[in-house]
């Protein structure tokens, strides 16, 4: 992007963002903002449960029997068994009995007029059928379910289930258990993954079949043999991270990223300045493992410019900045350059997070 092009475009501050955030919020307080003048927002509650149906939309035109129905439709309750109770700010204006359908043709706008419009509008249903679904719970309550349990009879009886494999198992090896079966299971996959990372001696005895593309199961080893795997091992863990410090995170992957330079950081193409440059042990005891700390331009980041040792909990600050405005991230992800402030309006970003940020 060029500097002119960027130059034509308006730079949102802090303060611009507070007013639109003003102008989009001016109405929230207002419940009926938006609507038509004829709506009404009804609550419909009901005596055998507890679940509410918030604001459902009427027009001033429905009838009573409208009502009835989306009721009967929500909770089951037929119409001729709901005794209506009309409500306003929680106060009765007005009750219905179920028999009396005398007002069932009547227009909503007669109970609701225009001065109990913006007040909260509640219709609560009185379920007057002894016989009622809805009684006791029965619709709510989970503990009344009866629960299907299998027998272990039942259970030993039925084919193709864990314990009848098993039992096949146990027919061709006197040895074989599940627990045993599992530990094998996991070693097995821990060597296989040990072998596509090239990571030799494989562990548990596995080694490479002949094909040079499999792994099997060879002799077991014998304790000085494991003890000497485990530490060929540990010496080529600490060789591959050394080697890994010193070319991707070491001195030379900050090389060219100066304090208070702009910066562009990836993912997301979040734009700041770099505030610190060095090591942090609280996110990485090697001491030849670099961080830069970087200062957003918006709250895209995860820190105030300080870092917590997990361990110990003890905080340092590293460099100053309002808290979600800062990052510190790899030497990689970081673009020195002409970059000046973002325009808010104009193209979106890649917003993923990155394992290489703390």
């Amino acid at each position: 992007m060029s500097s002119s092009t960027t130059a034509a475009k308006p730079v949102i501050n802090n303060r611009d963002m507070l007013l639109l955030k003003g102008y989009i919020t001016a109405k929230d307080d207002d419940r009926r903002h938006g609507l038509n003048a004829t709506t009404l927002l009804i609550d419909l509650t009901h005596s055998n449960l507890i679940q509410k149906h918030i604001e459902i939309r009427f027009d001033k035109s429905d009838r009573l029997l409208d009502i009835k129905h989306k009721i009967h439709q929500k909770t089951g309750t037929a119409p001729h068994f709901q005794t209506l109770q009309l409500k306003c700010s929680g106060e009765s204006i007005m009750e219905i009995d179920a028999q009396n359908e005398s007002y069932d043709q009547y227009k909503l706008g007669y109970f609701f007029g225009d001065e109990l419009a913006n007040c909260g509008l509640e219709v609560h249903c009185v379920d007057t059928n002894p016989l009622s679904g809805s009684s006791n719970g029965q619709y709510e309550d989970t503990s009344l379910v009866q629960k299907y349990r299998m027998s272990d009879t039942a259970y030993d009886q039925r084919k193709g289930t864990l314990r009848d494999w098993g039992r096949e198992q146990r027919e061709k090896d006197a040895d074989f258990t599940l627990a045993k079966h599992a530990q094998e299971h996991r070693e097995k996959c821990e060597a296989k993954r040990e072998f596509k990372l090239g990571n030799f001696p494989l562990p548990y005895g596995y080694v490479v079949d002949s094909t040079g593309k499999e792994i099997v199961r060879g002799d077991e080893p014998d304790h000085d043999d494991l003890m000497k795997n485990k530490k060929k091992n540990q010496q080529q863990t600490t060789a591959q991270k050394e080697n890994t410090t010193g070319s991707e995170f070491g001195e030379s992957s900050v090389g060219g990223i100066s304090l208070g330079s702009r910066c562009q950081v990836q993912p997301g193409s979040r734009r700041g300045n770099i505030s610190y440059v060095g090591a942090v042990p609280e996110l990485d005891d090697t001491p030849e493992s670099y961080w830069v700390g970087v200062t957003y331009d918006e709250p895209v980041g995860k820190t105030d410019g300080s870092a917590t040792n997990k361990t110990t909990e003890h905080k340092t600050q590293y460099f100053e900045a309002m808290p979600g405005y800062a990052s510190f991230v790899r030497g990689r992800n970081v673009e020195v350059g002409d970059f000046p402030e973002l325009d808010l309006f104009g193209e979106d970003t890649d917003s993923d997070s990155d394992e290489d940020e703390l």
